[in-house]
């Protein structure tokens, strides 16, 4: 395993009390609910720490034509690449305007929320760059946090303010809008708000049919939130919001769905809650991936889209499971 440095980052180790399991099954996996049996690790599929030494680790995205994964480093103000093929990580862009959550749209394009440029973009087949939003009526996004594509080529994306509260994860500013959740049409890239009642919403997905989107609530109160919403209008508004699930002393942050509807959710809020937690798609927690780190975000990769990728802290984690990522997460 690595320890993959640059600039303030290199430095010993961090978490040297992880090690892999030193016998299967691995005691990190937790059974809540019968149901995650079906899905869970294989009985000799173990954690893995692919790379460590980073700020705070976001926005994994798999690129199975290249055998590869990236994920941003948001204070760093880069974006790292993990080579499948050989284990070793680099950096893959830097700077990238303090970038947070990736996907790939339907092309394979890679889209990216940027905290800087307070924009979210697309890069291109020949590594340009073209803004795909930086402002909603005329006023400029907070900073656009966490993405994904519907498979009519609509970009979905949530604007909360982190990134501009301070000077660590992008440029300190006063917000102009409220903490939106926007879809961009493909065909005429015009722009509307389909959540505006959320406070700072963060990580969001699609059901694999997309008939629902959930979405975390990160300053919900008393406590964070996950909400689901029906997709209407084919498949340009939201409707019939409602809870999925009250956090508690968690905190959920980015997901992601499997084929079969299972939503698996990077959790934080204590040493012990560290981790993922998986939700059946009738909001039963079924089952548990614990972390020495809290897990912001993740996403399904390897060949067969089996190898759950989590980005968590300063490190970037994996563990073979047995289901798959639904298309388009």
């Amino acid at each position: 395993m690595n320890t993959t440095g640059g600039g303030a980052t290199d430095t010993a180790p961090v978490h040297l009390r992880w090690e892999p399991a030193r016998s299967y099954p691995d005691p990190a996996i937790q059974t809540l609910d019968p149901r995650f049996d079906e899905i869970k690790p294989p009985m000799n599929s173990g954690l893995e720490r692919l790379a460590t030494g980073f700020r705070w680790a976001e926005g994994p995205a798999w690129f199975g034509d290249g055998r590869y994964l990236i994920w941003s480093d948001i204070p760093n103000n880069r974006i790292m690449k993990w080579e499948e093929e050989t284990g070793e990580a680099s950096v893959f862009r830097r700077p990238s305007n303090h970038a947070n959550g990736n996907t790939r749209d339907r092309q394979g394009r890679l889209v990216t929320c940027e905290h800087e440029g307070r924009r979210v973009t697309r890069t291109e087949y020949d590594g340009s760059i073209t803004v795909i939003l930086d402002r909603f009526d005329g006023k400029r996004l907070n900073s656009p946090n966490d993405v994904i594509v519907k498979s009519d080529g609509s970009i979905w994306f949530s604007d909360p303010a982190f990134g501009i509260l301070g000077n660590y994860e992008g440029d300190k500013a006063a917000p102009e809008l409220p903490t939106n959740v926007y879809r961009v049409d493909a065909r005429t890239g015009q722009a509307t708000v389909v959540a505006g009642d959320l406070n700072f919403p963060n990580g969001l997905c699609f059901s694999p049919d997309e008939s629902k989107l959930y979405i975390v609530e990160s300053r919900a109160r008393p406590t964070r939130l996950i909400h689901v919403y029906d997709v209407a209008d084919n498949g340009t508004k939201l409707a019939n919001g409602r809870v999925f699930h009250n956090a508690g002393d968690g905190s959920p942050d980015g997901f992601r769905c499997d084929v079969d509807g299972n939503l698996w959710c990077g959790w934080g809020g204590s040493e012990a809650l560290n981790g993922v937690v998986v939700f059946a798609p009738d909001a039963t927690m079924i089952g548990r991936i614990n972390l020495p780190e809290r897990c912001a975000n993740l996403c399904f990769g390897g060949r067969k889209r089996n190898r759950l990728m989590m980005a968590a802290s300063r490190s970037i984690y994996s563990i073979y499971v047995n289901t798959r990522g639904a298309i388009g997460g």
